[in-house]
């Protein structure tokens, strides 16, 4: 296939930027950037008028339809989100993250990837829920990473007997190793199973028949260790203890077994019968549900 020709590719270029400009408040595109630029001149440059729509007015229905594709996508992976947070400030907060981080892929899967982490530094749109809504938003997104990662082949048992302290294990692309302030994993699954979609104010969504609203109640606040993984093309969600969670970190992070048990069960002063039993269950657990693999995820 030929390359498009500099002037095509420019077009091309102005007609994006154009599209993924943010819409206004009440969902129309602005006649003005935000650099005072006239979209309307753009427009009228790279778009031809009809017989029923000026260039500006054709120009806007792929720009607001654009927007309502994308809003509704972060509704469909975070519908606990916007549970918690209610659904309109859920719009301005997805807005805002949208504008720091737009989409830079012709694929919509990972736009919510950077979701979480940008979130923590971003209280003004949470208030008194924030961290409820961040272990909320990193759940959601683990959810989604555990749902379409590898698989990878689970190590065997006759691998496991030439394992060594020195081994260095890999685990499953699917698993995800979370660390929360909240248990707020039968939040998220009440949700989920619900089949109510998070409500975005736009028409796009009303189009599609709006969402029932989820109440969230008060959920109390104590740490939790999840893994997030992938068992017969369901995900779930098991509550590990923090030995555990330090374990596979660490052998998450490329270290050796000898390296991931002194780190998992440092500093206490059980006996060592006690220690070498819980460790056993560790990789026991571990190892029935196939998050170990012998190969490096690519």
């Amino acid at each position: 296939m030929s390359q498009p020709s500099g002037q095509l590719l420019e077009i091309q270029r102005r007609m994006a930027a154009a599209v993924m400009h943010p819409l206004t408040r009440t969902e129309a595109m602005p006649r003005r950037r935000r650099d005072g630029a006239s979209n309307i001149t753009e427009a009228e440059a790279i778009i031809r008028p009809n017989d029923r729509l000026t260039s500006f007015e054709r120009l806007e229905i792929y720009n607001r339809q654009y927007w309502f594709r994308v809003l509704g996508s972060l509704a469909e992976d975070f519908p606990a989100l916007s549970a918690v947070l209610g659904p309109k400030r859920f719009d301005t907060l997805i807005l805002a993250y949208l504008r720091d981080n737009p989409s830079t892929s012709f694929s919509l899967r990972n736009l919510g990837n950077r979701l979480p982490s940008w979130l923590e530094n971003q209280s003004k749109f949470t208030g008194a829920r924030h961290q409820l809504a961040v272990d909320v938003a990193r759940l959601e997104w683990a959810h989604v990473e555990a749902f379409d990662s590898a698989s990878l082949p689970p190590l065997s048992p006759d691998h496991f007997k030439t394992l060594r302290p020195a081994s260095v294990l890999s685990l499953q692309p699917h698993l995800q190793l979370l660390a929360l302030s909240y248990p707020v994993e039968d939040l998220v699954l009440d949700v989920h199973r619900s089949g109510q979609e998070a409500d975005i104010a736009s028409n796009a969504v009303a189009e599609h028949g709006g969402a029932a609203r989820a109440r969230v109640s008060k959920v109390a606040r104590f740490p939790i260790w999840l893994a997030v993984h992938r068992f017969n093309n369901s995900v779930y969600y098991r509550r590990i203890d923090r030995e555990e969670f330090l374990l596979l970190s660490v052998i998450h992070d490329g270290r050796s077994i000898e390296e991931a048990i002194t780190i998992a069960l440092g500093g206490e002063s059980e006996g060592l019968r006690d220690q070498a039993v819980r460790i056993e269950q560790y990789f026991s657990h571990a190892a029935e549900l196939g998050w170990f693999t012998s190969e490096q995820p690519k």
